[in-house]
């Protein structure tokens, strides 16, 4: 089935997302090619590799401590973790295993409480710290509610506040419109996640559909990061093309991390970025600030 006949029935937001991965097709280039660096500079800091732990939470079922387990794998990968919903004794631990770690924050609308969290990220080493935006509305139309406690949508003006609260970049997760990427720039703003939060609306515009709209938006002013059916190093060059900065994994790593804690993580990790250096050789693409995105064909309206 292709992604116009996808796109006109219902279905899974996630399933047409992999649709258009697989859409994807990628140019092979063989003249003048050099070994191809991995390497990614982020808010001043060098990582070995552009694919980043997802900002996944609660995974104390799939290995104890999951999300400090997590924390380590990528660490012992060299490459950037991130966290979701948790504790702060939870947070104070995955920053302990000195993981550079961006803290993701829920819409709370307490906003008190959005700040004391955003303190206590940037108090204990958090590299960045933000808002998943996505998270503001249930399925029906009210106000989302998470684990017993309320979220509401924020405003231009809110998101400013948060920003200037903290000396730390503020990213906000879940943009998938070019409005929402102007007003990301508009309030100061120092990362986006594309991201339609693993199908949390169906029918939801695939990631990498709107990124190139997006990135031309941003026009290399922050940080463009991508998440959502991440599975390999063909998914994380295809995105890397289109515009992004970095890409996150989340669900690839779960099983790897539920079978060997740290060292599946760091494992799928090294794999994935193992096979992106075999796409940018066989690309001509010499580094992460040099992938040519007329190396990629859409075979799809």
């Amino acid at each position: 089935m292709g992604l116009t006949d996808q796109l006109n029935k219902p279905g899974d937001s996630n399933e047409i997302t992999r649709n258009y991965f697989n859409s994807l097709l990628i140019e092979m280039r063989h003249f003048d090619s050099v070994l191809p660096s991995t390497e990614l500079t982020l808010y001043g800091e060098t990582f070995k590799t552009p694919v980043m732990m997802a900002a996944l939470s609660h995974l104390n079922n799939v290995w104890p401590d999951g999300m400090v387990e997590m924390a380590r794998g990528a660490k012992a990968a060299d490459a950037v973790n991130w966290a979701g919903m948790g504790d702060e004794a939870e947070f104070e631990r995955i920053t302990a295993t000195g993981a550079r770690t961006i803290k993701i924050i829920k819409p709370y609308a307490d906003h008190d409480m959005i700040m004391n969290r955003i303190e206590h990220a940037e108090r204990h080493g958090a590299m960045a710290v933000g808002m998943d935006l996505d998270h503001s509305f249930s399925g029906n139309g009210q106000f989302d509610e998470i684990l017993g406690l309320p979220m509401s949508p924020k405003t231009l003006d809110d998101i400013k506040q948060f920003v200037r609260s903290t000396r730390l970049p503020f990213v906000v997760k879940g943009v998938l419109s070019e409005q929402d990427a102007r007003k990301c720039l508009e309030a100061g703003v120092q990362g986006i996640v594309v991201s339609h939060h693993h199908g949390i609306m169906r029918h939801a515009v695939p990631p990498l559909m709107i990124l190139p709209r997006i990135a031309k938006v941003i026009n290399g002013e922050m940080p463009i990061f991508v998440d959502c059916g991440v599975a390999d190093g063909y998914d994380v060059f295809k995105t890397l093309a289109l515009g992004a900065t970095a890409v996150s994994a989340g669900r690839v790593i779960m099983e790897p991390l539920g079978k060997s804690g740290a060292d599946g993580v760091r494992d799928t990790i090294v794999r994935i970025t193992e096979e992106l250096a075999g796409v940018m050789g066989r690309t001509c693409s010499p580094d992460l600030d040099h992938i040519d995105p007329a190396v990629i064909w859409p075979t799809e309206g």
